[in-house]
């Protein structure tokens, strides 16, 4: 394996993506004990990655709140979906 890009500086886009070439490999079992294992710790580190943006986005996102009409009245932020 090269040197990767360390997984706390990587998008959720580019964690997935890599994610799926982990588990790809994995399931293919073609690759050595020894890289199966340093492939597994990254594809954990990656889906903690994604787990954790995806959180963080969650955070972010606002509910829309509407009136007895169901005409919008505003937003409020979520808490933990």
């Amino acid at each position: 394996m090269s040197d990767p890009r360390p997984v706390e500086e990587m998008s959720f886009e580019d964690a997935m993506r890599e994610l799926e070439q982990v588990v790809g490999q994995l399931e293919r079992g073609d690759v050595p004990l020894e890289d199966s294992i340093k492939l597994y710790e990254r594809g954990a580190a990656l889906k903690k990655r994604c787990e954790d943006r995806l959180k963080a986005a969650e955070e972010k996102v606002e509910a829309i709140t509407a009136d007895a009409s169901g005409n919008a009245t505003g937003t409020t932020p979520t808490n933990g979906l």
